[in-house]
C-alpha cells in the first residue's frame, strides 16, 4: 500500500444528525475533546458564559444557541483522520444539512431518549436513505428520565423502517441510571456523572458473570431487571452483520449521555471499527475510486463572511479522489478554467489552517471569488468529468424583500446575491413590473429571520420583509418561451431566477395544472437544474 492509499484507508468521514436539542451539537464537542482537538467542551447554549460550542460559529447561532449552518470539523483519534460535518438540527435549514450528507460516507443519528424519534429525525433520515448510507444511532440523555430501551427500539425500527442492533444496552435511567452493558464483551460499564467540561472520569468495568460484584454495584434489582432484559434482547434482536450495516440496512444501537461523557468514547472507538474509509462516487464516466485516481473533489457548500475581518467567502469541497497539493493546479470543470486553488485550509469552526496537502475523503475550504457554484466539479487539467449534482429544494415560503435605505442599493444587492449563492435562500425578479424589489424563497421560515439578520451584521443594510401568499413554484423548460402571450390563473406570477430563467410562482396547487391546461406544449418542472 502506497503513501496515498495509507492516508486515504485512515480517513472517516460522517455526517451529524438529529432534531434540534438532541444533543447533536454536545456530542460533537466530546469527540473533538477525546481527540485533543479542543481542550475544553463550550456551553452550547452558552448566555452565561463566553464559551460557545466550537461548531457554532455564526453569530446568530450563539445567540439563538442553534446550529444554522453546517460546520466541518477535523481532528485524530486513535490513528484515524476523523472528518465530522456537523449538520444544523432545525427543519428550516434541512436544504443544508441534505447538502452536506451528499459529502459525508455515514451518519450518526442522535435521539433524546425521552422523546424518541420526532418529526425531523424522520426527513433526515429519508435524506440518508435517498443515499443509501450507513446509519449509527446514538441515543443520548440517559442520565434523564428515557422512554421503555425496547419501545424506543421498536419506535427506530418502525418509523424509519431500518433493523436495529443494540451494541450495548443501559442500565435504568434518569435517577436510576446505573450504565451500559456492552454485548460483546459481558461488561457493564458504570455510571459517574464526570465533570461535564473534561474527558476523564471513572470508567469502571465490571464482568457481568460475576454476579455479586454487580450487584453491589448497581443494587440487586436492577442487576435482576438487566438480567431479563438481556434474555428477551438476545432472543429478539437482529444479528450484529456489517454488510447489512454498510448497505444502511441495519442501525447499530448505542446509549450515553454526551453531556457527561458517559458512553461517548465507548461509542467513537466502536463507531470507527464498523464504517468505512472513504466510499466511490458517482460521475458521468462511471465510478470514480478514491485509492486509483488523481485528485478530484465536488463543492458542496459556499458560506460568505466566515472570517468579519476578510469579508470573505469559502468554497467547501469533499475530495473524491486522489491527493491534493496545494502547489497543484485543477480544472474547474464547471468553469472551463484551469487554476490554482486559493488559500487551501481546513478550518475548525471559525478558525483555520492553511493546507498543504488532503487526501479524499478530506473537507477543504477554498477562497471563492465568486465562481463556484454547489455541485461544483474540480479534476485534473488533463481530465473533465462530472460529479452526480446535488438537487435543489423548491422554496416553500415567499415574501419580497426592499432595503430602506436606497443609497446602500449596491450593498443590498451584493449581501442578497452573495447569500444566495451559498444554496440557503432563491432570490427572484418581479417581470415588467418596473419595481426594484426582489423576491425571496426559502425551505423554512427561520430562513428570513437569518437573512435579515446577516444583511444588518455583514452588510450594514436593513431591509423590510413582506410575506407573500405563494407556495408553489415552477421552472419553464421551453426554449426561449414568449410568457407575454402565457396564459396565467388570477393566483400566478412570473418572475425570474439569479440565472434569468422564467419562473411561475402559485398561490393554489390546482393552478399549476390549469396552466398547463392552457398553454399547450408548455413544459414545466418543480426543480431548476
Amino acid at each position: 500500500m502506497n503513501q496515498i492509499e495509507q492516508e486515504i484507508s485512515r480517513r472517516r468521514t460522517f455526517a451529524i444528525i438529529s432534531h434540534p436539542d438532541a444533543g447533536k451539537t454536545t456530542l460533537t464537542e466530546k469527540f473533538l475533546l477525546y481527540g485533543g482537538a479542543i481542550n475544553l467542551a463550550g456551553s452550547v447554549k452558552g448566555k452565561a458564559t463566553a464559551r460557545h460550542a466550537v461548531s457554532d460559529w455564526m453569530e446568530i447561532e450563539k445567540e439563538r444557541g442553534i446550529s444554522v449552518t453546517s460546520s466541518v470539523l477535523q481532528f485524530e483519534y486513535d490513528g484515524y483522520c476523523i472528518n465530522i460535518l456537523d449538520t444544523p438540527g432545525h427543519q428550516d435549514f434541512s436544504e443544508d444539512t441534505y447538502r452536506t450528507l451528499m459529502a459525508a460516507d455515514s451518519a450518526v443519528m442522535v435521539i433524546d431518549g425521552a422523546k424518541g424519534v420526532e418529526p425531523q429525525t424522520r426527513k433526515l433520515f429519508k435524506v440518508c436513505g435517498m443515499r443509501g448510507i450507513p446509519i449509527f444511532t446514538f441515543i443520548n440523555k440517559m442520565d434523564r428520565d428515557a422512554n421503555d430501551t425496547f419501545d424506543l427500539l421498536d419506535e427506530i425500527e418502525k418509523e424509519l423502517g431500518i433493523a436495529t442492533c443494540p451494541v450495548n444496552w443501559p442500565i435504568g435511567s434518569g435517577k436510576a441510571f446505573r450504565g451500559v452493558y456492552e454485548r460483546e464483551t459481558r461488561t457493564i460499564h458504570c455510571f459517574s456523572d464526570t465533570e461535564k467540561g473534561t474527558k476523564e472520569g471513572t470508567d469502571k468495568v465490571l464482568p457481568i458473570d460475576d454476579a455479586a460484584l454487580v450487584s453491589a454495584e448497581i443494587g440487586q434489582d436492577a442487576f435482576d431487571t438487566l438480567q431479563e432484559e438481556i434474555e428477551l434482547l438476545d432472543g429478539a434482536s437482529a444479528e450484529f452483520d456489517l454488510a447489512r450495516v454498510q448497505a444502511g440496512q441495519l442501525t447499530p444501537v448505542f446509549f450515553g449521555s454526551a453531556l457527561t461523557n458517559f458512553g461517548v468514547e465507548v461509542f467513537l472507538q466502536h463507531f470507527l471499527k464498523m464504517t468505512q474509509t472513504p466510499l466511490p462516487r458517482e460521475s458521468d464516466q462511471g465510478i470514480v475510486d478514491p485509492a486509483s485516481r488523481e485528485f478530484s473533489a465536488f463543492v458542496f457548500k459556499i458560506q460568505a463572511n466566515m472570517n468579519k475581518a476578510h469579508r470573505d467567502r469559502v468554497a467547501f469541497m469533499r475530495i473524491c479522489s486522489g491527493k491534493y497539493d496545494a502547489s497543484m493546479e485543477v480544472r474547474h470543470v464547471q468553469g472551463g478554467k484551469v487554476m490554482r486553488l486559493s488559500q487551501p485550509q481546513q478550518i475548525m469552526a471559525d478558525s483555520r489552517k492553511i493546507l498543504d496537502e488532503a487526501y479524499a475523503g478530506d473537507i477543504i475550504g477554498v477562497f471563492d471569488p465568486g465562481i463556484f457554484s454547489i455541485g461544483d466539479t474540480l479534476c485534473m487539467p488533463k481530465e473533465e468529468f462530472r460529479y452526480a449534482g446535488i438537487p435543489t429544494f423548491a422554496p416553500e415560503h415567499f415574501a419580497r424583500v426592499k432595503q430602506l435605505d436606497t443609497m446602500k442599493r449596491k450593498q443590498f444587492v451584493k449581501g442578497i446575491t452573495q447569500i444566495a449563492q451559498e444554496g440557503a435562500i432563491q432570490i427572484f425578479k418581479e417581470l415588467d413590473t418596473g419595481l426594484e424589489e426582489i423576491i425571496v424563497g426559502v425551505v423554512g421560515v427561520l430562513q428570513f429571520e437569518v437573512l435579515k439578520y446577516r444583511l444588518e451584521n455583514e452588510y450594514n443594510v436593513e431591509i423590510r420583509m413582506e410575506p407573500l401568499p405563494y407556495e408553489h413554484i415552477r421552472w419553464i423548460e421551453n426554449e426561449n418561451p414568449d410568457l407575454n402571450r402565457l396564459v396565467g390563473t388570477s393566483d400566478m406570477k412570473k418572475v425570474t431566477d439569479l440565472r434569468e430563467r422564467p419562473l411561475l410562482l402559485f398561490i393554489n396547487p390546482w393552478s399549476v395544472q390549469m396552466v398547463l391546461d392552457r398553454n399547450e406544449g408548455l413544459v414545466l418542472s418543480e426543480f431548476g437544474r
